[in-house]
């Protein structure tokens, strides 16, 4: 399964993203002058803020759409996967990324290729989806596609560890966990509310059921969730659980 993302879509309906970066980035805690590459830099909003501290700041990401989105804010932009990283070695100063990790496939080619571009002693700073996040949404979704004969195309879509199983991984590929965390942060969503965050972060599931159904699963799934996850105001918010890490290479 591989995500789709759509530049215009991911702007209405995933600000929140890098609003709500702001702990990550105090982590990364960017200095004027040092090189810094954004891993998943997507539209470059985070990539644009973590440049104003006065770091150099280059991105990377899968998305042509996403990278478009990035230059337009004059972002260096460059098209690569996480697995394979078109930088020289030991080209930057620190490894940064957001909500973007548990999206990788390949988990140990992707922290080889952040080793590598980093300078010895380099920090990789992330936060991504850990352990338990979007458990609701998920078992609904599932839920809805079995209910329709469509068997587990969620499963697999993301990677939501644990912080001892991705420190151990960390420290098999060469890494120092100088810091890991599991972190609770139930997220407000946009107008759009929870049909909008399927459209979204689900396109991908979605692209794999008949188009004639589509809308179908998004509407009973988000009234699967209603209960749970929309207040009486109409307002939706998302289970959100985030890993946060600072590890040296």
């Amino acid at each position: 399964m591989t995500q789709i993302w759509d530049a215009a879509d991911y702007g209405r309906n995933a600000a929140f993203v890098h609003g709500m970066a702001g702990g990550v980035v105090e982590w990364l805690d960017a200095k004027p002058g040092e090189s810094i590459l954004d891993l998943g830099c997507g539209d470059g909003q985070l990539t644009e803020r973590l440049a104003a501290t006065g770091a150099i700041v280059t991105g990377v990401d899968l998305s042509p759409e996403m990278l478009a989105a990035a230059r337009l804010r004059g972002i260096d932009a460059h098209e690569g996967s996480a697995e394979s990283l078109p930088f020289a070695d030991h080209s930057f100063n620190a490894v940064f990324s957001n909500a973007v990790l548990h999206w990788v496939r390949n988990q140990d080619a992707m922290m080889a290729e952040v080793r590598r571009v980093l300078k010895p002693g380099g920090r990789f700073v992330a936060e991504m989806a850990g352990h338990g996040n979007v458990a609701a949404i998920r078992v609904a979704l599932m839920a809805t596609l079995a209910r329709h004969g469509f068997t587990d195309p969620e499963e697999g879509v993301n990677c939501y560890p644990t912080p001892k199983a991705y420190q151990s991984r960390l420290e098999r590929n060469g890494f120092h966990v100088e810091r890991i965390a599991l972190i609770p942060r139930p997220t407000p969503l946009p107008d759009s509310g929870m049909e909008g965050w399927l459209r979204t972060f689900r396109r991908g599931v979605l692209e794999g059921v008949p188009e004639a159904l589509r809308e179908t699963v998004v509407e009973e799934t988000a009234a699967l969730l209603a209960p749970v996850l929309r207040d009486d105001e109409g307002n939706w918010t998302a289970d959100y659980i985030r890993l946060r890490f600072i590890a040296r290479a």
